[in-house]
């Protein structure tokens, strides 16, 4: 395919312009990295996202592949001199690589097959004149191919029709007739196999279950899956063949009478049952489980992108809660800097309760530390502890608030090689209670130490392409991370290398050369920086700052090779660099238009205005945005909700069937999907986020299995 061509072809899907096709392609070729290509070169995209660059890249990649098959195929039925101009065309105007693998299945050479032994008995000649459907007998006719091993008639005969089943199966036109058809009538069916081994009924809607393939949704496919991994469940997809049969009648059967029409009518059939039926449910079930994976790691990943940029907790003082029972609850606090400070255990719960001690144990550190927050885990012994603090809190002479901290992947964190690094005195539930305090203070600082998929805001994560998921949390998190940008003298290497352009070993050299030479004051001299060459530089300048730096402008998102463009706005509105965010910066600059500076510097407008933005807010942080942390000083129990009761909740997780909200209880509350809003709902990422402070009203309770129905419908009044 053409690369003109080809560019049509992914402007045409993903609903954009050839030329911004070709220009992504054309960065990426040069080394260029998505971030950078989304922050430094809009002029150059029209202003394409991470997503969209990502997406241009993707099906890149994909074409390429695709063309390689082709090639291949083409190549390999010539090599069997089978090639004809009409079948290279169709492989070559091939879109997609099933419809090139449906091309090449006649001629693939396949193992043992009914089929090929009947070819190896010289019955293809025999197959070849049941399909002229003469008048002539076939029994008569099969005597002519009577051998050693073809003995009877019925031999011959069978032989000849399990060639033409195998033909028959391997037809393109026809299997995609098949497929269409399949789709549109076609029903998933479970049925129970062993409920001894569903212990707790979490399969039992789908002990006998039917439902059309068109209408199936994701999250119920990846359920299917699971309990037939863990033989709960038989699944299967049935389809009436009526409309299958009359297809491969109209494709094979002459509309005149032949004495061998009895057996090309047992030909279809057998063809249907025994090789395209189970051929095509394996495709379809493919398809489904991909489409399920496909939109089980779209919602991960968006729950990832909120919870990364949710908003900074900056210069509190926080005192981080790990809670269990038996164990403790193990207690961190650390400084506004996230500077750890001082650690304690206390046994406010069984087995080894100790309420009186572990409260003075706590308000001993609120006595000497100016403490803002304390950060509970929200895991196990939560809510205990959540009832305990806020008892304590009322003892208290500080102004001290609490909030639940979702503390998934923390202990993935304490006992991974980067705690053991930065703590390498304490133990690993001491670690724990640590990385929960600075996840109020900078979510995305914390949570970049853990692997992506360990952070618990998905559904069926484990049931997934493992691949695929890291692929797309890591896209994500590496875009969350270049869209806020870091301070190069305070990020961690574990942050360090999700920037644009930089590896894991240029990021531990930055770090390493900061802790020996002290802090940078130039991003000029991270140009020293073992390994950092000049690509790497430009890619990932931009997003490392520099907050004290003797040249401001290092301390924003303007690149480097826009300075002389910045310099230039400040002279023209009176001004020098350092006066850059300032209020008088923000009204010398507001007197020019974007358009008269972009005409008078010949600069296009996108540059300038992402220029002036910086000039004018150059410490602006997108996560500011976002609603912050719902902060407490009193506990809600179970037996206080009443329908209708109108409260306010943080959304912890978002799944294809509602969201789950935090309203102080010992379960989350369940806003299904129908009562996020009046009116219809596709997705609930639609209408809520991860982190999203909401105004939710109590639907049901049931106490006896401690679950909590929410709607965010108002009640009429």
């Amino acid at each position: 395919m053409e690369r003109v061509t080809m560019n049509k072809l992914i402007a045409q899907e993903l609903n954009i312009k050839p030329q911004q096709v070709n220009q992504v392609i054309e960065l990426l070729e040069e080394g260029n990295t998505v971030p950078f290509i989304a922050r430094y070169r809009k002029e150059v995209t029209g202003s394409l996202d991470e997503v969209q660059i990502k997406n241009i890249e993707d099906r890149h990649h994909y074409i390429q592949q695709l063309e390689q098959r082709k090639e291949e195929v083409v190549r390999l039925i010539d090599e069997q001199q089978k090639l004809t101009p009409e079948l290279e065309k169709s492989i070559r105007d091939a879109t997609v690589l099933k419809k090139v693998e449906d091309l090449y299945r006649p001629y693939k050479q396949k193992r043992k097959t009914k089929a090929t032994v009947a070819k190896a008995k010289g019955l293809e000649p025999f197959a070849e004149w049941l399909l002229t459907q003469s008048n002539e007998s076939p029994i008569k006719y099969a005597e002519q191919f009577i051998t050693e091993e073809v003995v009877t008639v019925e031999d011959a005969l069978q032989g000849a029709c399990d060639i033409l089943a195998e033909q028959f199966a391997d037809e393109p036109t026809i299997r995609e007739q098949i497929r269409k058809i399949t789709w549109q009538d076609g029903v998933i069916r479970t049925t129970v196999k062993d409920a001894t081994q569903d212990e707790k009924s979490v399969f039992e809607i789908y002990y006998n279950y039917e439902e059309p393939l068109k209408k199936v949704v994701p999250h119920r496919i990846l359920a299917m899956n699971r309990g037939e991994k863990e033989e709960i469940l038989k699944v299967g997809i049935h389809v009436e063949p009526v409309k299958i049969h009359t297809a491969m009648r109209n494709k094979w059967l002459k509309p005149k009478t032949s004495p061998a029409h009895v057996y090309l009518e047992e030909v279809i059939a057998d063809s249907y049952k025994r090789l395209l039926a189970p051929s095509i449910e394996r495709e379809v079930r493919s398809e489904l489980t991909e489409r399920a994976e496909n939109q089980a790691i779209h919602i991960f990943s968006e729950n990832l992108r909120n919870l990364l940029l949710q908003p900074p907790m900056k210069g509190k003082y926080v005192l981080g809660l790990d809670p269990a029972y038996r164990t403790g609850c193990k207690l961190a606090v650390v400084d506004d800097t996230g500077k750890f400070l001082d650690l304690s255990v206390i046994y406010p719960h069984p087995p080894k309760a100790k309420p009186e001690e572990a409260k003075n144990t706590l308000l001993q550190l609120l006595n000497k530390y100016p403490i803002d927050i304390i950060a509970i885990g929200n895991g196990t012994a939560s809510r205990e502890s959540e009832a305990f603090v806020a008892e304590v809190l009322k003892e208290a002479s500080s102004n001290t608030a609490y909030v639940i901290v979702n503390e998934a992947g923390a202990s993935v964190y304490s006992a991974s090689e980067v705690a053991r690094d930065e703590f390498p005195d304490l133990q690993v539930e001491q670690r724990s209670a640590i990385s929960i305090a600075r996840r109020l203070q900078d979510p995305l600082a914390e949570l970049v130490k853990i692997e992506p998929k360990a952070v618990g805001v998905g559904q069926y994560q484990h049931d997934v392409s493992q691949k695929k998921l890291v692929s797309s949390l890591d896209f994500v998190v590496e875009t969350a991370v270049n869209q806020v940008g870091v301070d190069v003298n305070t990020a961690s290497s574990s942050l360090l290398q999700h920037i644009s352009g930089l590896s894991k070993t240029v990021a531990e050299n930055i770090v390493r050369v900061r802790s020996e030479q002290g802090k940078f004051t130039a991003r000029t001299q991270l140009k020293k920086i073992p390994r950092l060459g000049a690509k790497t530089y430009e890619q990932a300048i931009g997003f490392l700052r520099i907050s004290d730096a003797k040249n401001p402008l290092d301390g924003t998102g303007i690149h480097p090779e826009s300075y002389a463009l910045a310099k230039s706005i400040l002279e023209v509105a009176g001004l020098t660099v350092k006066q850059i965010g300032t209020k008088e910066a923000e009204e010398a600059i507001s007197h020019f238009t974007i358009a008269e500076l972009s005409e008078r510097f010949n600069v296009g407008e996108i540059t300038v205005k992402d220029v002036i933005d910086m000039l004018m807010k150059p410490s602006r942080d997108p996560r500011d945005a976002f609603p912050q942390p719902l902060l407490k000083q009193d506990v809600l129990k179970m037996e206080d909700l009443k329908v209708g009761m109108e409260l306010q909740g943080t959304v912890r997780n978002v799944v294809d069937f509602g969201a789950f909200v935090d309203i102080g209880v010992k379960q989350d509350g369940l806003v299904h999907i129908s009562k996020l809003k009046k009116g219809f709902v596709k997705h609930p990422l639609d209408v809520v986020a991860l982190g999203d402070i909401v105004t939710v009203y109590v639907d049901q309770v049931d106490e006896k299995k401690g679950r909590v129905s929410l709607t965010m419908i108002a009640p009429e009044k």
